[in-house]
Order: C-alpha cells, then structure tokens, then sequence
C-alpha cells in the first residue's frame, strides 16, 4: 500500500492538530482525562493514514470489462439520461461510499480520457437523488479502442469537502490504477452503454479493481 499523493498535506494536518490537543490534554488536565482522550486522538491519526491509503488489488476491469470504481455498496441500478457529454441514454449504477471505506478511486476501464470536467456545488447527502445533479462533482469519460465510452462522476457527499481528480483529456489509462480521491463519505455514479451486460444489482458490496460491475 501508499498514500494518495495528494494527500500527504491533509495527514500532517490532521497529525499536527491532534498532537497540539494531546499537549494541551496533558499540561493542563487530569491524567484520567488525559490519557483516553490522547487515545481517542491517536485513534484518528491512525483512522486518517489508513483513509488515504491506496491499496494494491486485483485489476479485474479491461477494455471489455468494467470494474467498479470504488468500494462501497450499489444504491442505484437504472436507467438514465446523460446530458452533459454522452448525450444519450444510459445504464446508471451508483456506489456509496460511507466513512470507513476505501476512498481512493480507480479507472473502471481501460482506454483514453475523452473528456473531464469539475463542478462546485451542493454537499447534500450522497446517497439522496438530487445529489447527482446538485452536488460538488468531477466528471470523466473514458473511450474504448473500438468506441465504446463509460462516463462516471465523482461525487461529494454530506461531508466530503474535496474531490481529486487525475484524469486530463487525451490521457491513456489502464484499468485498475489510481485516478483520484475523494474525501469521506460519497458517491460514484458510473453510466454504461444501453447494451452492457450489467453484473451487480443494488446492496451488493463491490470492491474497487476487483469487482466487474458491467461486460460492455
């Protein structure tokens, strides 16, 4: 495993403030209070690295197979108009993510970048609808070498206050790498052709890399 490259500034920051909170607990209070507290904080500095690991798994996704782009649970298997790029409609399957899944993302497919695009906005809960419209999000597609595309957002959710994004258009990727980040809990929504073959239904726990959620 290695942390997220981008997010080396968040970890000191959240070991600096903790460590300051532990001085103080123990210059200034009891040491019954003190030493649980010092705990619980050591807890999150521990909580925070393992949070912004990302983990070596399985890339089970190709050009032909996709693979989820997160971990976490699938809340949405449907169709769906996509109007920002594909024009056209889709097969949408959503994934949550809450506070103690992996939040690193991957590419679900391999091929080239065809178009990114952030967008600030909202931080309603990731899991109610309005939030695939509303919320702060980060949109790729990706095409295939035979044409097919796969568009998926990156969305924030409730408490997420920053997306990572690694895509750049014209960029090749491969299935399984790293694409970027999201801070706590959140949401991806993936889009897939009208005639993918769709391989989870919703409450199916996926793993990022590992799980194929679609056969194009």
């Amino acid at each position: 495993m290695k942390l997220d490259r981008n997010s080396y500034g968040t970890i000191a920051l959240v070991y600096l403030v903790c460590g300051a909170l532990i001085f103080i607990l123990f210059r200034f209070c009891c040491l019954w209070v003190a030493i649980p507290a010092s705990a619980v904080l050591l807890w999150v500095c521990g909580w925070q690295t393992a949070f912004h690991l990302v983990p070596r798994r399985r890339k089970e996704g190709s050009d032909k197979l996709v693979s989820a782009v997160s971990d976490g649970r699938v809340v949405i298997v449907d169709k769906a108009y996509e109007k920002e790029f594909l024009k056209r409609d889709c097969i949408m399957v959503s994934i949550y993510m809450d506070f103690w899944d992996v939040h690193a993302n991957f590419w679900p497919l391999t091929g080239t970048v065809s178009y990114t695009m952030y967008h600030p906005g909202e931080h309603f809960l990731a899991f109610k609808p309005k939030a695939s419209e509303e919320n702060e999000h980060t949109c790729t597609a990706i095409r295939t070498a035979d044409g097919k595309e796969v568009f998926f957002k990156q969305l924030a959710g409730g408490f997420a206050r920053r997306i990572v994004c690694y895509a750049k258009e014209g960029m090749k990727v491969e299935a399984g790498e790293q694409c970027g980040i999201i801070k706590f809990g959140s949401r991806i929504d993936i889009f897939l052709p009208e005639d993918a073959e769709v391989l989870v239904k919703v409450g199916d726990v996926v793993r990022a890399c590992e799980t194929v959620i679609a056969r194009l």
